[in-house]
């Protein structure tokens, strides 16, 4: 199986190209590949196939082998890899992902994607949707116990479910032990990624990410449009920010008139390799 690593701002998967390459048992293909002891080393896997309906079709799946509706960071890669590939002339393409459609506007310098701007759509705020269980109109600041700690929780869903929470000091801040077990609270039918955040100021905040199903990862970019929204919400910030991951950092806008929100970041090849399945 040839395959692409790639990484944006640090969140890095294995890219197949599904117009050569067929992939069985994807589940486990993507345990493999992701083991960094074992197998390439990665975040996931993220399989970039042909859509009856838009220019391309992204599935990704996690570390542990499932599959999530999206991923900010990785959607961007696969924006480079289809240009750079020569797979689309296009400098803004149209992508099926289960989290809806998403439109890439790419960045091009000497005919290769730089960075690329996301239209990631609408928040999602109601609770039903997110998933989380609540019967409350929104899920906004509200405490939830996470072993010895109560922390305020605003959920937000960008296609996957997200619960940010705010703490003084993120770079000292033990996530591993509440993210894992914020992941699987009964709160989050579906399970969700955790976000903590620390607000240096209201243009730029700094945050750190417990990932569904893959643990800490260098980067989220969906977590980090959640993080703008869940910022907003409760007046931390202004409605577009620079917000500093692990990686690197990612330019986050909230548009007032269309309601969507906007992600701007690098996309990064890594190197190319075959592998035997």
């Amino acid at each position: 199986m040839k395959f692409t690593k790639m990484h944006g701002i640090g969140n890095d998967y294995v890219y197949v190209n599904c117009y050569e390459e067929k992939v069985n048992n994807i589940s486990e293909v993507a345990k493999f590949v992701s083991n960094r002891h074992f197998g390439i080393g990665s975040d996931g896997l993220i399989l970039i196939c042909k859509s009856k309906t838009c220019d391309f079709k992204m599935r990704m799946f996690n570390a542990d082998g499932s599959e999530s509706e999206m991923c900010g960071n990785g959607i961007r890669c696969v924006g480079k890899y289809v240009y750079d590939n020569k797979m689309t002339d296009k400098g803004v393409i149209n992508i099926e992902t289960l989290a809806g459609i998403k439109t890439l506007e790419m960045q091009i310098v000497k005919n290769k994607v730089t960075t690329v701007k996301v239209d990631m759509g609408e928040p999602i705020l109601i609770p039903t949707i997110i998933p989380v269980n609540s019967k409350n109109d929104t899920f906004v600041n509200q405490p939830v116990k996470i072993l010895d700690k109560t922390l305020n929780i605003t959920a937000v869903s960008m296609g996957n479910p997200h619960a940010i929470c705010y703490v003084d000091d993120v770079s000292n801040y033990d996530i591993e032990k509440y993210g894992k077990v914020m992941e699987v609270h009964e709160l989050f039918p579906k399970r969700t990624n955790t976000e903590f955040v620390e607000v240096i100021d209201r243009k730029n905040l700094k945050m750190r990410v417990w990932e569904r199903g893959a643990g800490e990862t260098l980067a989220c970019g969906t977590g980090a449009c959640a993080v703008l929204v869940a910022s907003v919400l409760n007046d931390l910030c202004e409605r577009s920010v620079t917000i500093q991951l692990l990686g690197g950092q990612l330019n986050i806008e909230w548009n007032k008139e269309d309601n969507h929100i906007y992600m701007t970041g690098s996309a990064t090849t890594v190197f190319t390799g075959e592998i035997i399945i």
